[in-house]
């Protein structure tokens, strides 16, 4: 079934992979890992991981496919906005590429809703298209489908130009959590979102490095989400930026819902 979710960009989540291992300073306090380790072990654990180790078995975040969740947007009548893989990352080592193609041609036919395919592994999502490219018309990824990656910081910055090299209509970063002032070159990107960490180990948000890609965005006519500020919880800080909520998304989401 369909995962409603408190992530103010989305509407929906969809896993037909969950775990991952930490790849950078924005992995340190995962929400998906302490999910994992808190309330959803045991239904982790049940499944073979990919790499089926004594460890694996034992770990709820080791990298597991789904295929039985496969089905899920063709069940699904309203059109929504799903973001793919809250709980893991599609474009991981271990995903085998069959799966990830199973995933996209998913998501190529029930195409009445729109992806939001986030991954800190921008190469390897880079490769998987170049290779498979037979997928899509015209030799690009249609605009229902957002392809994405995590910029939490300026030596995250390096993964906006592999996402760059993908030929599709709608690519985004998520500068969240933002641990430091960034500065991005935006061309060939189509929206940004920004947001300061939740949780008991919360790093804090300076506004000012929030201002920065506002502006940044602004001058490049590229569409700003503010996801929060931050804090203990996820609601703690509030979501006011300059006292207004920025909620900005690409224009191919009008027309992709049509």
């Amino acid at each position: 079934m369909a995962r409603n979710t408190g992530i103010e960009w989305t509407d929906s989540t969809w896993n037909p992979v969950t775990g991952c291992t930490q790849v950078s300073a924005g992995c340190d306090n995962c929400y998906a890992l302490t999910l994992a380790n808190r309330l959803l072990r045991g239904h982790y654990t049940a499944r073979q991981p990919e790499r089926d180790t004594p460890a694996g078995r034992r770990d709820p975040f080791a990298v597991r496919t789904w295929p039985q969740r496969l089905v899920e947007p063709h069940t699904w009548k309203q059109p929504r906005r799903v973001f793919v893989n809250s709980m893991g990352d599609l474009f991981h080592a271990h995903i085998p590429v069959a799966f990830i193609r199973t995933v996209f041609e998913v998501m190529l036919t029930a195409d009445i809703h729109i992806y939001q395919v986030l991954t800190k592994r921008p190469a390897r999502m880079e490769r998987f298209i170049r290779n498979n490219i037979d997928l899509f018309a015209h030799g690009e990824v249609p605009a229902h489908i957002w392809l994405g990656t995590s910029v939490e910081d300026q030596k995250a910055v390096f993964r906006v130009a592999q996402l760059r090299c993908i030929p599709a209509r709608v690519r985004f970063l998520s500068c969240e959590p933002l641990l430091g002032p960034v500065i991005l070159d935006l061309d060939g990107i189509h929206w940004v979102i920004a947001g300061g960490e939740s949780g008991v180990h919360h790093r804090p948000l300076a506004l000012a490095w929030v201002r920065s890609l506002r502006d940044a965005c602004s001058g490049a006519h590229v569409p700003f989400f503010f996801k929060q500020v931050g804090g203990r919880t996820p609601k703690a800080g509030g979501r006011l930026l300059d006292g207004k909520v920025w909620s900005e998304y690409p224009n191919s989401l009008a027309s992709a819902f049509k």
